[in-house]
């Protein structure tokens, strides 16, 4: 088959490839520099620091070589007789959290049969697929476990294509309309997609203070890494959010096992057969990622494990039927996890030299920072660039620090490959979370006790010299930093004890108190809670219950509730905004609201979010290097209101301001008529006329999969951020 098919890509920009060139030179330059600088006094401890350099220089390179393109892939029509098995494999995960990935599997577009993949043999799982017209398959033992689990599924279904999820990844609707049409080339084994995750407030997110910026973990791997392979037809099957075909599936003896990383393991054996995959870059998926260290760690192990045991059993470099491209972005993959030791040797140095008084090199001050600090500079600069702004060294080095021991422990396999799977708990689980963090733990004790000792030692006649001393003594307090910033994160996490995610998505909403209606905005919404806001009835009260009506994309929803607290005004008067409330919702109406909330990323649209930040190139060359789009929905304020057509239609809305009150935006969940006369109003807290304005339809603030439309509201003659300010509280008696 033929590997080398050009596939539509953007290459790094100009002044990107130029900072990258210098790197380089400066990086060799800078290297055989080193090699005059060895300490032979100490020649173990100076080779192992100068190896952990030039490990980290190569590691650089083959990142380079992978990200210097990133694939540009536009989605084909999908047949329409392209018959499709959608596999969810289960094991001890909850019935909570499997329903959520049903629904949203069951609800796709394009004909398919949804399978619940039941390891644990479950009753409750049983009945929650017939509950949800899946079908149900279990087996007797667990032979090869999540291997074993898709191929029995594999011999029991006859779908061409066979659909991944994880058990806690909900698809939006269109996951298949985007993806089957690539297997119109027969040659396509599989189609990935990105693994994005709706909680935001897991182990692995960061976000500064009220910023649009979330930054994930995994950000590089899936919006840069994942598109430079794809440029050399080896992206990666992750083993969740992915298409694959089932005759390519059988040239190679079904999904791959004998390792844990059933997801690795498969996609090299169908590259090696000559097949290609596909990398679709649009997040079409949104799952649960890990909400404290401790299943953050074991996940890692895992996948470093399973990579060593696939160089065992495949090879890599010496596997003949890869390309080299292939080879080398495998190679990259792999060595990934042998940073564990890079990192635990420059943690370590300066203890080592603080308390010895041994220096891994030996040159004079000047020299020392004539080289090193053009190459520290310029590799972290390089790595930004490279990265497209996804990158965030700073909190790469945090989760650098996170996970150095379990990247050390797992190239153990490659020696010991009788290491066993473990399912990753994806929930938080409240204890040993220090044990999880013991070696960051004795980082920072181990280099903050250092410093005191070495200047101690120093005063009492140390060999170290001042410049030494003082080098080290900052060496020593950055990793106390990082480590410290990785406990804090660790601590901080573990602290929130909510059973939920609750979306940061406004909807509009009208709460019936017995008598009393009011119209408003609810957020902070789950399938059992929410928060309101708008008029509150004179005597409310905690535990008051009431019916309430919320605006979906697909149609309102009748749901009931009780109030668990009130939200004051913010002054003394005994005044109340809204409340806090828990719902009680039918098994249907809650099905509806888990499709909406987890089958969809809206909570990154009416937020504003971005993962990816601003270069310094891209500030400083705007015109040439490609910039972050910010969305216009960064610090908006949405509220609900009622939008009124010409022809007398009513529809609910959500509209907002910015923060300089210079635009204002609606998001409908019905097209709405442009360029014609409508009449808005805003359920607010103050009381304010209804206002006639036109709507321009907005699409590119659009995200597909979003049953949303966005408009730019404009108005003739008068200021809608004053407008905004007094807008009306709409509440009424009922007899």
């Amino acid at each position: 088959m033929d590997t080398e098919r050009t596939v539509a890509s953007t290459p790094l920009e100009l002044p990107r490839r130029l900072l990258v060139i210098v790197f380089v030179a400066v990086g060799l330059w800078y290297l055989t520099w080193r090699v005059g600088t060895l300490n032979l006094r100490a020649p173990i401890f100076s080779a192992l620091i100068y190896g952990a350099e030039l490990f980290g220089f190569g590691t650089a390179l083959l990142h380079i070589f992978m990200c210097w393109r990133l694939s540009d892939r536009r989605s084909p029509p999908p047949a329409a007789d392209l018959s499709v098995d959608v596999f969810v494999p289960t094991y001890n995960e909850s019935v909570e959290l499997v329903r959520e990935t049903l629904i949203a599997a069951c609800a796709m577009d394009h004909p398919h049969r949804t399978w619940l993949l039941d390891d644990g043999r479950r009753p409750e799982m049983r009945a929650l697929a017939g509950e949800l017209g899946c079908r149900y398959l279990a087996r007797e033992g667990r032979e090869h476990a999540k291997a074993g689990n898709l191929n029995h599924a594999f011999a029991h279904s006859d779908g061409e294509v066979i659909v991944v999820f994880d058990a806690d990844h909900a698809p939006r609707r269109d996951f298949l309309t985007k993806t089957l049409g690539y297997f119109e080339d027969p040659e396509v084994a599989f189609v990935q997609t990105p693994q994005d995750y709706y909680n935001l407030d897991s182990y692995q997110h960061r976000r500064r203070g009220a910023s649009s910026e979330v930054w994930t973990e995994q950000a590089l791997f899936f919006r840069v890494i994942q598109r430079g392979k794809d440029c050399w037809n080896a992206a990666f099957f992750c083993g969740s959010c992915a298409a694959v075909r089932r005759s390519a599936l059988g040239r190679i003896g079904g999904f791959a096992t004998g390792t844990v990383t059933e997801d690795l393991h498969t996609s090299l054996r169908l590259h090696a057969a000559g097949f290609r995959s596909v990398y679709h870059a649009e997040p079409l998926a949104f799952g649960l990622a890990p909400e404290s260290i401790e299943p953050f760690i074991t996940q890692r192990v895992r996948w470093g494990q399973g990579a060593m045991h696939v160089w065992r059993t495949e090879g890599i470099v010496s596997n003949p039927g890869l390309t080299w491209a292939q080879r080398l972005n495998y190679l990259a993959s792999v060595l990934t996890y042998f940073d564990g030791w890079q990192k635990a040797v420059f943690y370590l140095a300066p203890i080592v030299v603080l308390l010895s008084g041994r220096m891994p090199l030996v040159t004079t001050t000047p020299q020392f920072l004539l080289h090193f600090l053009p190459y520290y500079l310029l590799t972290f600069w390089a790595f930004e660039e490279v990265g497209r702004g996804y990158g965030n060294a700073l909190y790469i080095e945090q989760y650098n620090m996170a996970r150095f021991a379990a990247f050390a422990w797992a190239t153990l396999a490659w020696l010991f490959p009788t290491l066993k799977f473990k399912v990753t708990r994806k929930r938080r689980q409240g204890r040993r979370v220090l044990r999880f963090s013991a070696a960051q733990l004795a980082v920072l004790g181990g280099n903050f006790l250092a410093i005191p000792a070495g200047i101690g030692l120093y005063l009492h006649g140390h060999a170290l010299p001042f410049a030494g001393l003082v080098a080290n003594i900052v060496w020593a307090a950055v990793n106390c930093g990082l480590a410290a910033a990785v406990v804090r994160h660790v601590l901080i996490v573990g602290r929130s004890r909510r059973a939920h995610y609750r979306f940061p998505v406004p909807l509009p909403a009208e709460l019936d108190f017995g008598g009393f209606v009011t119209c408003g905005t609810l957020d902070d919404l789950s399938v059992h809670g929410m928060r309101f806001y708008g008029p509150m009835p004179p005597d409310i009260a905690p535990d008051r219950p009431f019916e309430a009506q919320l605006t979906l994309p697909d149609g309102p929803l009748s749901v009931t509730g009780r109030v668990r607290g009130l939200i004051p005004v913010g002054d003394d008067s005994g005044h109340y905004k809204g409340c806090r409330a828990t719902l009680t919702a039918t098994v249907p109406q809650q099905r509806r609201i888990e499709q909406f909330l987890f089958g969809s990323n809206m909570q990154w649209l009416v937020n504003g979010y971005r993962d990816q930040a601003q270069t310094p190139l891209g500030w400083m060359l705007p015109s040439i290097v490609t910039r972050t789009r910010r969305s216009p929905f960064v610090d908006v304020r949405w509220n609900a209101g009622r939008i009124t057509t010409g022809d007398g239609r009513s529809v609910q809305a959500l509209l907002s301001t910015s923060a300089d009150r210079s635009s204002l935006w609606a998001i409908a969940f019905v097209p709405l008529p442009q360029d014609q006369p409508v009449r808005l109003v805003l359920f607010r807290n103050t009381p304010s006329r209804p206002r006639v304005v036109t709507l321009r339809h907005a699409p590119d603030q659009e995200q597909a999969g979003l049953d949303i439309h966005v408009y730019r509201v404009t108005a003739e003659g008068s200021d809608l951020g004053l407008w905004a300010e007094d807008a009306p509280a709409q509440q009424r008696e009922v007899a």
